[in-house]
Parts: C-alpha cells; sequence; structure tokens
C-alpha cells in the first residue's frame, strides 16, 4: 500500500490485511461446511472488510496546495512525510 501512497497519490484507503493464512483456512471451512449442509452457494455472503487502513502522503498533498486536517492525520494508520 505505501507503494501506492509514494507514487504521489494523496490519500488511499484500502481494507485492513489482518487476516492470517488460519484465519482464511477457518472461513473457507465454514462456507464449505454449509454447503455440505445443503446451503447453496450462490446464497452465502460474501465477506466485506470491516476494518480499513488509511495512508496519507503530505509531500504531494503540499505540492498540490491542499492542507490536511490535524484530525484527519490523527486518524490514519501511516503519514508519509
Amino acid at each position: 500500500m505505501r507503494d501506492f501512497v509514494i507514487s504521489r497519490q494523496v490519500f488511499v484507503r484500502r481494507p485492513h490485511l489482518c487476516w492470517t493464512a488460519s484465519d482464511a483456512y477457518r472461513q473457507a471451512g465454514i462456507y464449505i461446511g454449509r454447503i455440505l449442509k445443503g446451503e447453496k452457494p450462490s446464497e452465502l455472503p460474501v465477506m466485506q472488510p470491516t476494518k480499513f487502513e488509511l495512508v496519507i502522503n503530505l509531500k504531494t498533498a503540499k505540492a498540490l496546495g491542499l492542507e490536511v486536517p490535524a484530525k484527519l492525520l490523527a486518524r490514519a494508520e501511516e503519514v508519509i512525510e
């Protein structure tokens, strides 16, 4: 993610990559179990991210003449200066 921000984007908001391999396997097992119990795969809910990361590139913001509010900077997981 940092690469996108470094490449002159001001803000990037992306799903947090907090899942480990064991989390992914566990979730796959839950889906497989539901399918084996007779549920239709097309009726299973799609997993949506619930946590997001915010990365702000202050150097690009300043070059564009943008002023980033302090509250937004405080909420960012990473600020690139």
